[in-house]
């Protein structure tokens, strides 16, 4: 049976190994680490099965920056499952139980750079579609959006800017 739940402390160095070992590399793992010990409000859940983390997701803050105003959103990234353990829907279910959070806790709209044949089945588009930039140079198909409110772009179009911890990555 799979749990999905918020991240606690003894979950860390789990978290961690997810990261590394779902990326080929400490950069996400170190990422998630830098973003927990910044002070924005963030969302971090963990998927646990057999009494073991098996995955991770996590969402922070990013800006949305036009040239009348910056207004800000959520953005996720990293999401890391376990090789093992991957192509089991527990990405999903964490993707899933991520935008169901993100909502309650008043957050309408969730940028992603991610594999586009993966998150549009959760609802998330090109960002270009509503005018949003990536601050990054990525590909159009891999830089998506989702209103998780109807109508939430309606007036946000702008580029958007991730924390300064992404600039480790």
């Amino acid at each position: 049976m799979l749990t999905i739940r918020r991240e606690e402390d003894r979950d860390r160095v789990g978290v961690f190994r997810i990261n590394e070992l779902a990326f080929g590399r400490p950069g996400e793992a170190k990422l998630v680490d830098a973003l927990r010990k910044g002070d924005q409000p963030t969302i971090s859940l963990v998927a646990e099965q057999d009494s073991q983390v098996v995955g991770h997701i996590f969402f922070s803050p990013v800006s949305i920056e036009s040239a009348t105003k910056t207004s800000t959103a959520i953005g996720l990234a990293p999401m890391a499952v376990l090789p093992d353990r991957q192509r089991q829907g527990i990405g999903s279910q964490l993707v899933r139980a991520g935008l169901v959070e993100c909502q309650r806790l008043g957050q309408y709209v969730v940028v992603v750079l991610g594999h586009p044949k993966f998150y549009p089945k959760f609802g998330f588009v090109p960002a270009s579609r509503f005018g949003l930039r990536c601050e990054y140079a990525v590909p159009d198909d891999v830089f998506m959006v989702a209103e998780l409110t109807p109508g939430a772009l309606a007036v946000r179009p702008g580029l958007v800017k991730y924390g300064p911890e992404f600039q480790q990555l």
